[in-house]
Parts: structure tokens; C-alpha cells; sequence
């Protein structure tokens, strides 16, 4: 007997963001970030959903999926028809996503495995990966670590936090301070695509 599927719409604390939450697995152990339709050639969903003309941006991870909105819309006007389009289409077993999309020319986020762990910048994301990343997750988004020189930390973010007005704060107040707390030398965090 198939699991019922369920999709319920989650507030992030970027308003213009909504975390839609599924009971099952979209895109385990990947993201993928879809900002035009032009870029949705391997995810028929992300290009179901820009079939919506409120639809600005989309974010996959795991078991959830965030959608930015043009201004002109309500979210109240809005949730339940995604939330019974999620629903449908995975019902349905239509494709999530049959590829990833190509990364993008800017600098690629570096995983814990490609980083020296014993450097800074290895204790640079064991943080994010211990103390930051799960939170920015809950948040309907993703931190991913950049680069580290002359005492600047750059991180890319991606899904709700990208274009969130409270980003710079969090940024600043919190990853900046642990970071700075935490690792010798940490100066400054900034974010390459804010």
C-alpha cells in the first residue's frame, strides 16, 4: 500500500519564500536552485512551477521544496494551489528532477571532502555543517562555503535566504560572530551572491 503523500506550506523568514515540506524524500543528498524557467531543462516540476506567473524562484532540498513569489501575490491566495500541485505531481510519479542543473560561473561551493580538515577553512565548515547549516535549512534554505582569504569568509546561499532582507543580519550578528568566536584569523563573513 503507497504512502499517502503529504505537502504542507511552512513560513521561512524571508516573506517572500514559502517552504513547501513533503512526508517523503524529493532530492535526497542534493539541491538545486532554479531562478528562470530557461534553466528548468532537467526538472519537468521546476518547470510546471514557473507555469504559475507568480513564481520567481525555486529551491529543492531533501524532503522540501521553496518557492519565491513575485510581490503582486498573497500567499494565501496562492498555497493551496501549489500545495495540491506538489501533491498530484509526485502522486502521480511524475519526474522531480531528471537532472541537475549546470553550476552557475560564479565560485563553487566547496565540499567538506575537497577542504583539508585540519586548515582553517576545514574548521571554517565543520561550523557551518555543525552549527549553521541545519538551521538555515529549517529556514527553507542552504549555506554552502565559498572561499577563505585575507581574513573574509565567503559563503553562497541559495533558496530562502537568497534575497532574504533578515539575511544580511543573520549573516552578520550570527555566522559572523560564531565564526569569529570560533576560528582564529575569521574577520568577516559575506555572502558572493547577496
Amino acid at each position: 500500500m503507497k504512502t499517502p503523500v503529504i505537502i504542507y506550506a511552512e513560513a521561512t523568514p524571508n516573506p517572500a519564500t514559502m517552504k513547501f515540506v513533503a512526508n517523503i524524500l524529493l532530492l535526497p543528498e542534493n539541491s538545486a536552485e532554479y531562478t528562470d524557467i530557461s534553466d528548468t531543462e532537467g526538472s519537468p516540476l521546476a518547470k510546471a512551477l514557473f507555469g504559475f506567473e507568480f513564481v520567481r524562484a525555486i529551491y529543492f532540498n531533501n524532503n522540501f521544496i521553496t518557492i519565491t513569489k513575485k510581490e503582486f501575490t498573497s500567499w494565501s491566495e496562492i498555497i493551496p494551489q501549489v500545495r495540491e500541485m506538489l501533491k498530484t505531481w509526485i502522486e502521480e510519479g511524475k519526474d522531480i528532477i531528471a537532472f541537475l542543473p549546470a553550476k552557475k560561473e560564479t565560485a563553487i561551493p566547496k565540499a567538506v571532502s575537497d577542504i583539508n580538515a585540519a586548515g582553517v577553512e576545514g574548521q571554517i565548515m565543520d561550523i557551518l555543517d555543525e552549527y549553521i547549516r541545519p538551521a538555515v535549512e529549517g529556514d527553507g534554505g542552504e549555506i554552502s562555503f565559498v572561499s577563505f582569504a585575507d581574513g573574509k569568509v565567503t559563503v553562497r546561499l541559495a533558496g530562502s535566504c537568497s534575497g532574504c532582507p533578515s539575511s544580511t543580519v543573520t549573516l552578520k550578528n550570527g555566522i559572523e560572530h560564531l565564526l569569529k568566536k570560533m576560528v582564529p584569523g575569521v574577520e568577516e563573513v559575506v555572502a558572493e551572491n547577496a
